[in-house]
C-alpha cells in the first residue's frame, strides 16, 4: 500500500461522505417540505372539490415516500459507502473507476456514478471476473470489456482503515480475515466476500426455480438473503416485496436474521414459518403438536413408531394422491346436485350444461370459485331468456285479447274472457320478473360452502372414504389411521393437506398468495408440504436452499432431492461444498460424523484457515466452574458469541437451572427467544440448526448421542456452528461418537 495511494484513497471517502451528507441534509428539508404540503393539502380538502387537493396530496406523499427511502438508505451505509472498486474499461468507452457498495449513489448534477450498486450487471464482474478481459451480462446481451484491477477497503466509522488490492492470493486473505470476524456481524458483512460459486446462486436465472444442496457453512442462508435483495433490485418493477416470503424454520430464525435484510435494502418482504403462514392464509387457529416435541420424543426412544408412519406419510405423493381422489369423490357429489333451470315452466339453461361446465371447462378453477362462475352464468342466461320470455308471453296476451275482442259477439262474455285473461298477464308477469331476480340464488341454494376443517375431518375419520380414496391400503392400515385420527388433534403434517384442500376448493386468497418464495432449511420439508405451496401458490419461483445432512426431522421429511427436482422440473440444481464458516480443525471432526451418515454426501471442504483444536474435556457430570473458565478462555481470545449446546431441551432446562443456581449468566433459547449476547446462550441441538457462534461448548451427561440417524445428525448440526473454537464436555468421547 502506497502513502500517495492511501491519501488519495482517503480523499475521495471524504468527498464521498461529505456529498452524502449534504443529499442527506437536502433529503431532510424535502421531507420537511412534502409533510407540510401534505398538511396544507388536507386543510384544503372541500367535500364537493377535493381532486385538485386529493391529487395534491398523492404527489406529495410519493414525494415524501421517494425523499424518506434516499434518507435511510443513505443513513445505513454512511459509516460504509463502500467496500471495493473496479478499474475498469467497457469495450470502446474511457477507462473508469468504479467503487461498489450496498446501494447505488448518483451525482446529481454529471449524473455520474459516485457509488455502483453491488447488485448492478457491473459489479458483476467484481465478484466473477478474473483480470484481464472479461465478458458480463446486462439484460441478457453479453457486452465486454477490460479488468485491470481491483481493490477491497476496510472502512469503520466512515474512515479508511486499509484497502487491499485483490488477486488470487489476496483475495484468499481478504476471505480468512473477514471469516475470522464475529459472529454477530459476519451475516450483514459477507456481501463483501460472496465468492464466485455463491454469486452464481445469488445471480441464477431469477424467473426459474433453483434448489441448493448446501454444506453446513457454505452460506446457503446469506446467499438465500442476498438473493432476494438481487431479485427486488433486478425485478422490482414487476414484483413488490410484499409479493416475496422467506419461509423460516422457527421464529428464532427470523429474528437472527432481523437485521440483515434492511442491511440489504429490502423490507417489508414477508418473514413466516409454514405453520404461521398456512393458518393465516387459511384463517385457522389451530393447536399444533410441537414438532420438536416429537423429535424429542423419538431422540428419547419413546417415539410411537406407527404415529411415525403416519406422519411420513402425510408428507408423501401417496397423500397428495389421496387428497386428489378425496376432491373427486367432493366434485362427483356436488356434480349430481345440478339439474334443469326453470323459471315458472321455461327450461333456462339444462343441468347436464352446467355439469360439463362444473366438471370439465371451469376445472383448473378452485371447486367454489367455479360454483360462483355458474351462477353469474345462470343469473345473465335468466336476465337474457326472461327478456325474450316476457316477450313472447306479451305477444300470445296481446294476441289472444284481440282475438276475444274481435271473434266473440256475446259482449258479456267477451268482456269476462277479456278481464280474465288481463288479470292473468298482469298477475304472470309480475311473478315471473320476481322470480327471475332469485333464480340464480335460489338454485344455487344448494351447493353449500365447505369448511375445509371439517372436510377434512370428514375424510381422516371415514372408514368408507378411506376404502375409496386408499384402495391400495389393507384394512390394518386403514384402521390404524382411523385409530390414530379418532380424537381431533392436528400436527404439523396436516398443514399441508389443509392448505391444499384450501387451494383447490377455495383458492387462496389474493393478499396470501406470494409470487416468489425463499425456504431455508428446505431439507425439513415433506414432498406434500412444497407441492401444495406450489399448487396454492400458483407459482414454480422458489429459491430452496438445503443440506440433507442436517435432516434432523427426516423421520417425516425429504431424505432426498429427486422428489424436490421431479416437483419443479424447470428447477436448476446446484451444490456447494465448501464450508466458510468452522475451521480446518472444527470441519475435520464434523466431517468424521458426515462420513457415518446413511445420505453418502460428500465431505465439506473447508476454506483453508486453521484455528484451535477442539478440545475434549472429560467430566461425569456438569461443573459450572470448569464452564465459567472455558468461556472466561474463549472471550480472552475476544470472541462474545457464545453456545452450549445440549442434546435434548431437557438437559438444556436442566443446566440453565444449575448455571443460574451459581450465578452464571446464561440464557436458554427456545423458538421465540430474543437472544441476549451478553449472556451464555444454552440451545437444544435441533434449535442450533441455521445458527452460527463464534464459540461452542457441547455438553452431554445425561443424553448421550446413539449411533442413529437421527443422532448423527443432531451432533453435525451442533458440530458445525462454531466458528472459531470447539469444546466437548462429557463423560466420554464415545458420548459424542468419536
Amino acid at each position: 500500500m502506497q502513502p500517495e495511494d492511501f491519501q488519495q484513497e482517503q480523499q475521495r471517502l471524504r468527498e464521498t461522505v461529505a456529498y452524502m451528507d449534504r443529499i442527506l441534509h437536502s433529503s431532510k428539508s424535502d421531507i420537511e417540505n412534502a409533510q407540510e404540503n401534505i398538511k396544507t393539502a388536507m386543510s384544503n380538502v372541500e367535500y364537493l372539490d377535493s381532486s385538485d387537493s386529493f391529487l395534491n396530496i398523492l404527489m406529495n406523499t410519493r414525494f415524501f415516500e421517494l425523499a424518506r427511502n434516499q434518507k435511510e438508505g443513505l443513513e445505513a451505509i454512511r459509516q460504509k459507502p463502500y467496500f471495493a472498486r473496479i478499474h475498469f474499461q467497457r469495450e470502446q468507452e474511457p477507462e473508469e473507476f468504479l467503487y461498489i457498495g450496498k446501494t447505488s449513489l448518483f451525482h446529481s448534477e454529471t449524473h455520474e456514478p459516485i457509488i455502483v450498486d453491488w447488485r448492478s450487471p457491473v459489479a458483476n464482474v467484481y465478484y466473477d471476473g478474473r483480470l484481464g478481459d472479461i465478458t458480463y451480462d446486462v439484460r441478457d446481451e453479453e457486452l465486454s470489456g477490460h479488468l485491470f484491477a481491483k481493490r477491497q477497503y476496510k472502512i469503520e466509522q466512515s474512515e479508511l482503515i486499509d484497502y487491499r488490492d485483490v488477486d488470487l492470493t489476496t483475495n484468499d486473505e481478504l476471505l480468512q480475515e473477514a471469516l475470522e470476524g464475529k459472529a454477530d456481524v459476519r451475516l450483514t458483512e459477507i456481501v463483501s466476500t460472496i465468492q464466485k460459486e455463491q454469486n452464481e446462486i445469488i445471480r441464477a436465472h431469477l424467473r426459474q426455480p433453483i434448489l441448493v444442496q448446501g454444506a453446513a457453512g457454505s452460506g446457503k442462508t446469506t446467499i438465500a438473503l442476498h438473493r432476494i435483495s438481487y431479485f427486488l433490485y433486478t425485478m422490482g418493477e414487476h414484483f413488490n416485496a410484499e409479493q416475496l416470503m422467506i419461509l423460516a424454520p422457527n421464529n428464532l430464525f427470523i429474528e437472527y436474521i432481523g437485521d440483515v435484510l434492511p442491511e440489504l435494502g429490502v423490507d417489508k418482504i414477508c418473514q413466516t414459518t409454514y405453520a404461521d403462514y398456512v393458518q393465516n392464509a387459511l384463517k385457522l387457529k389451530l393447536k399444533l403438536t410441537n414438532p420438536n416435541e416429537q423429535l424429542e420424543k423419538i431422540i428419547a426412544q419413546a417415539g410411537n413408531f406407527e404415529e411415525l408412519h403416519i406422519s411420513k406419510m402425510k408428507g408423501s405423493p401417496y397423500y397428495e394422491l389421496m387428497m386428489q381422489r378425496f376432491l373427486q369423490h367432493y366434485e362427483q357429489q356436488l356434480a349430481t346436485l345440478f339439474d334443469d333451470v326453470f323459471i315458472e315452466k321455461y327450461r333456462i339453461i339444462k343441468g347436464d350444461h352446467l355439469k360439463k361446465l362444473f366438471l370439465v371447462e371451469f376445472h383448473y378453477m378452485p371447486i367454489e370459485k367455479r360454483l360462483e362462475r355458474i351462477k353469474k352464468i345462470i343469473q345473465t342466461e335468466v336476465k337474457r331468456k326472461t327478456t325474450a320470455v316476457l316477450t313472447k308471453l306479451n305477444a300470445r296476451y296481446e294476441e289472444a285479447i284481440g282475438r276475444a275482442l274481435n271473434g266473440m259477439r256475446d259482449a258479456e262474455k267477451r268482456r269476462h274472457t277479456v278481464t280474465k285473461m288481463i288479470d292473468e298477464r298482469d298477475d304472470r308477469i309480475p311473478k315471473i320478473k320476481q322470480e327471475a331476480k332469485t333464480t340464480a340464488t335460489a338454485y344455487m341454494k344448494k351447493f353449500t360452502k365447505a369448511k375445509i376443517k371439517t372436510l377434512y375431518r370428514e375424510l381422516v375419520t371415514s372408514r368408507e372414504l378411506l376404502y375409496e380414496i386408499a384402495p391400495e391400503w389393507d384394512p390394518s392400515e386403514t384402521e390404524s389411521f382411523l385409530k390414530a385420527h379418532k380424537k381431533e388433534a392436528w400436527a404439523l403434517e396436516d398443514l399441508a393437506a389443509l392448505y391444499y384442500l384450501q387451494a383447490k376448493v377455495k383458492g387462496i386468497e389474493e393478499k396470501w398468495k406470494m409470487r416468489v418464495v425463499f425456504i431455508d432449511e428446505v431439507q425439513d420439508y415433506s414432498y406434500f408440504q412444497l407441492a401444495a405451496l406450489k399448487a396454492g401458490l400458483e407459482t414454480d419461483m422458489f429459491t430452496m436452499v438445503g443440506d440433507l445432512a442436517q435432516g434432523i426431522h427426516s423421520y417425516r421429511s425429504l431424505t432426498e432431492w429427486q422428489p424436490v427436482l421431479d416437483l419443479f422440473p424447470r428447477a436448476t440444481y446446484a451444490t456447494l461444498q465448501k464450508s466458510y464458516r468452522t475451521t480446518i480443525e472444527i470441519m475435520e471432526l464434523a466431517n468424521e460424523i458426515l462420513a457415518q451418515m446413511n445420505e453418502e454426501l460428500p465431505l465439506v471442504e473447508p476454506v483453508v484457515r486453521h484455528g484451535k483444536v477442539p478440545e475434549f474435556i472429560m467430566q461425569d457430570k456438569l461443573d459450572v466452574e470448569t464452564i465459567a473458565k472455558t468461556v472466561e478462555a474463549i472471550k480472552a481470545n475476544k470472541h462474545q458469541s457464545i453456545a452450549l449446546i445440549c442434546k435434548t431441551t431437557n438437559e438444556a432446562q436442566a443446566i440453565v437451572k444449575q448455571l443460574e443456581n451459581k450465578g452464571f449468566p446464561a440464557q436458554l433459547l427456545n423458538e421465540n427467544s430474543g437472544i441476549d449476547q451478553q449472556k451464555l446462550l444454552v440451545v437444544p441441538s435441533h434449535l442450533a440448526k441455521g445458527l452460527e457462534f463464534d464459540a461452542v461448548i457441547i455438553a452431554s451427561f445425561e443424553a448421550p448421542y446413539y449411533d442413529n440417524p437421527i443422532d448423527r445428525k443432531l451432533l453435525y448440526v451442533a458440530l458445525t456452528r462454531a466458528m472459531h473454537e470447539l469444546y466437548l464436555i462429557g463423560p466420554s468421547k464415545e458420548t459424542f461418537l468419536m
